[in-house]
């Protein structure tokens, strides 16, 4: 008789385990909401990416010293000069400001006369791979 009520007791727990489990269960479908604010975001870290990869391209260092200067510096940068993309790099032990991608040591070289107005420590450089 023990038996019998232990099967019963167990074939009881074990279907409830199973209804409960059924019932429980997720129809499989899932909706993202998503800030439109991301996709502009993302949009801007893939173009300074862009920016900053080191090729074979030409570009005019303006900086070359700490951090905090060299933040100064990129910001009065990028005030005057709107039209050219700049950016932060450290190379041990300095901080450098390097500006533009430009294809050909020509076209660096116009800009460098430019830049030299107000930058008149301001060199070219190719960065390597």
């Amino acid at each position: 008789m023990k038996i019998e009520l232990a099967k019963h007791l167990f074939f009881s727990v074990f279907a409830s385990c199973l209804l409960s489990i059924s019932t429980q269960a997720q129809n499989g479908s899932v909706t993202v909401s998503q800030d439109p604010k991301f996709e502009q975001l993302l949009n801007e870290k893939r173009r300074i990416n862009a920016s900053i990869t080191v090729n074979d391209k030409y570009k005019v260092q303006i900086y070359n010293g700490d951090s905090e200067n060299s933040k100064k510096i990129l910001a009065d940068f990028r005030k005057d000069f709107k039209q050219l993309d700049a950016t932060v790099v450290f190379s041990t032990p300095a901080y450098k400001v390097w500006v533009g991608n430009f294809k050909s040591r020509i076209e660096a070289e116009r800009n460098l006369v430019e830049l030299r107005k107000k930058y008149p420590n301001a060199i070219i450089v190719k960065p390597n791979k």
